[in-house]
Order: structure tokens, then C-alpha cells, then sequence
């Protein structure tokens, strides 16, 4: 019986695949997405109808804890993300124009120049600050956000340009 089973699954397969190959290519990824709503609506009735779901909700709860016990975790990469969210939707936009590349800009379309007043606002500094404040103030907030510490590769790479832009190295 099983074998009957398996030869019409690998028959009904080749002809799927045949059919599958001559549509055009954009009516072919909306009939996916159909074809698989549709099989996944279908095995999860046959599952609840036969009383086999016990898996499927097991296989919930442990994503549940997963998601839950990394949530720390995403949210110190949070920065990360969005700078990386930022940067693809940039480069998704940008190439859906002319395919021109950004001219002199970094990743995510944001030059990485900064001004003497945005750096003393980052070191948290007023004008006139001395060189001894600067770097004092940057090892200050530098021992607190840097990456080997649990914090965040952006405010680090912030708090270096700022330093590096006041010190003008």
C-alpha cells in the first residue's frame, strides 16, 4: 500500500513540475503562494481530523521560548538591524531608478562626515573642550557602549568618528 502511495506522490510530483515550468513568470509566484495556502489549509485539516497536531503545537512552544530567550539578544542588535533595514530599502529604492550608484555617500545613503557640533553633542561636551576632555569623555562612554561589552557597534563607531573629528586625526 505504501508503495502504491509513494509511485502516485512521485507521478502527481512530475506533472506538477511539468505544469509548474510552462507558466509565465509572474503568474507562477502568485500560483505558489496559492497552491501552498491552499496544502498547508488542507494538511493542517487532515492533522486535526486524524488527531496528530500534538507536535505542531509542541514545535510552537519551543519557538515561543526560543523567540522569548533571545529577545535580549535582539535587542542589543537592534541598531544593527535597523541600520542594515535602512541600507536595504536604500539600496532597494536606489536600484529601482536609474541603477545609479550614490555618489560619495556610505552604506544606507548617509555620508560619514560629521560636524564639530554634532561630535561634542555625542561626547556629550561643550565648545572650547580640551583635548584631555575629549578623550576623557570618549573613554567614558566608550567603556559603556563598546561591542565587546555587550553594546552597540553603532554608538561605538559614533562615539570614535566623534572623537576622531574633534581631535581632527
Amino acid at each position: 500500500m505504501i508503495r502504491i502511495v509513494l509511485l502516485l506522490l512521485v507521478v502527481g510530483l512530475f506533472f506538477a513540475v511539468r505544469w509548474w515550468m510552462a507558466l509565465p513568470a509572474k503568474p507562477s509566484g502568485d500560483k505558489l503562494r496559492q497552491w501552498l495556502t491552499i496544502g498547508g489549509v488542507l494538511l493542517l485539516a487532515v492533522l486535526a481530523l486524524s488527531g496528530r497536531l500534538g507536535w505542531l503545537f509542541g514545535a510552537l512552544g519551543v519557538a515561543a521560548a526560543f523567540v522569548w530567550r533571545g529577545l535580549p539578544i535582539l535587542i542589543r542588535v537592534a541598531p544593527q538591524l535597523q541600520r542594515l533595514w535602512l541600507w536595504f530599502q536604500t539600496s532597494r529604492r536606489d536600484s529601482g531608478r536609474s541603477g545609479q550608484a550614490g555618489s560619495g555617500q556610505g552604506r544606507g545613503g548617509k555620508t560619514a562626515a560629521m560636524s564639530e557640533a554634532e561630535a561634542l553633542e555625542v561626547l556629550g561636551l561643550k565648545i572650547g573642550a580640551s583635548q584631555a576632555d575629549i578623550v576623557q569623555a570618549h573613554r567614558k562612554l566608550i567603556s559603556r557602549v563598546h561591542p565587546d561589552r555587550g553594546g552597540s557597534d553603532y554608538l561605538a563607531a559614533r562615539i570614535n568618528l566623534a572623537k576622531r573629528v574633534l581631535l581632527k586625526n
